[in-house]
């Protein structure tokens, strides 16, 4: 199907709420958890995130495609969204990079796209109620068939999406003479991450999310990072114990986003489902140590229970850092491990740069770790 086969499409919330638009790609009836993101800008980034797994997400950003899409952006092989909502599709495209339109490369991967649609007022409602299960549907209402499949969406409460989209085996990253080795868990990273870790002189191992904490031991790895991802943080009930063996041998740790809350789970803390979570380019974080604001790259639902005096069940840990909008925990350390994490996105594809310091944060620790065990440990 092509971007100019279009019919009439909506989109129906789980309480009743039914919006109308033009709908390219139509398949058969998509439903998932809805929610939005303010990025204006890096939308095949967003799309292509794993965090984004198995859902729908709205742009408020009113016209979303001007500069098509690219071979260098994404941050895993294929789109991972299950729908896109837009104000307005671009029809066409200039960038000196773009390699086609976002509007048929959604479509190629089968990924319906309802645009012509208030996207405001969706954000509105989803601010005010919080994030709801939808359907988007053939169509000017919705059919039994499409009803039917939202009843049988499962909430994003008590699912394990790590073990969906990680990798199905170990591959590696970076030169193999680099100085550092990195263990890296995937829960759904993103390359991005990779990058970064290259562009420290590190070669990542990247491991599936179940892999055991002997098998990275045995590596003998200068530091293990726990990456993002989509789904309950409570449902990956495999991974505090790989947290705590390796934390506890005193191997530099570092996590983001669904790694953060991983950690904070290992230790005592709960996490807690939010209203409609942070999803964006433009979050203020407070670092509490200096008092210093950060402007991040956000995407998640889910948020480790606590505020700036500290983190309930959870005594060996401290809050490093919280959201100045909500309060919320978004960083944490142990207090005697060298390990650390946090809730938002310092790799920040797409976003700002402000929090990209972290890795020279956590590289430290790996040298001194290196440094502490000698060369040939």
């Amino acid at each position: 199907m092509s971007l100019h086969d279009e019919t009439r499409g909506f989109l129906l919330l789980e309480d009743g709420t039914l919006f109308l638009g033009r709908l390219s790609g139509a398949v058969p009836p998509t439903v998932a958890e809805v929610v939005f993101t303010t990025n204006m800008t890096g939308y095949q980034e967003v799309f292509t995130d794993p965090s984004y797994r198995g859902q729908i997400v709205v742009m408020t950003s009113p016209m979303i495609g001007n500069y098509g899409i690219n071979a260098e952006d994404p941050e895993s092989g294929r789109p991972q969204v299950a729908g896109v909502v837009v104000r307005e599709l671009s029809r066409g495209y200039s960038n000196w990079r773009a390699s086609g339109d976002l509007g048929s490369w959604l479509i190629e991967a089968g990924i319906p796209v309802l645009h012509d649609v208030d996207t405001r007022q969706i954000t509105r409602l989803l601010r005010s109620a919080g994030v709801m299960r939808g359907v988007i549907g053939v169509g000017t209402e919705a059919t039994d068939e499409a009803r039917a499949a939202l009843d049988a969406c499962p909430s994003m409460e008590g699912l394990d999406l790590a073990s969906v989209v990680t990798t199905d085996a170990e591959y590696s990253w970076g030169p193999s003479d680099a100085p550092y080795h990195i263990v890296a868990y995937d829960y759904g990273i993103k390359r991005n991450i990779l990058r970064l870790f290259e562009n420290h002189g590190c070669r990542i191992t990247v491991v599936p999310s179940t892999t055991s904490p002997e098998d990275v031991l045995e590596r003998a790895p200068n530091g293990v990072f726990f990456s993002n991802g989509p789904g309950d943080p409570a449902a990956v009930d495999y991974a505090p114990n790989a947290i705590r063996t390796i934390a506890d041998k005193g191997v530099p740790v570092f996590g983001i986003c669904l790694g953060h809350q991983l950690i904070g789970l290992s230790y005592g803390a709960e996490t807690i489902k939010m209203p409609y979570g942070h999803r964006g380019g433009n979050h203020p974080v407070k670092e509490l140590s200096t008092g210093r604001v950060v402007i991040t790259s956000q995407n998640h639902g889910f948020a480790v229970k606590g505020d700036e005096d500290g983190i309930p069940g959870a005594p060996d840990l401290e809050v490093t850092h919280v959201n100045l909008n909500d309060g919320t925990v978004e960083g944490l350390r142990h207090k005697e491990l060298p390990l650390f994490a946090v809730q938002y996105h310092p790799e920040a594809a797409p976003g700002p740069h402000d929090a990209r310091p972290l890795f020279k944060q956590f590289m430290n620790a790996v040298r001194g770790e290196v440094t502490r065990r000698g060369p040939n440990a």
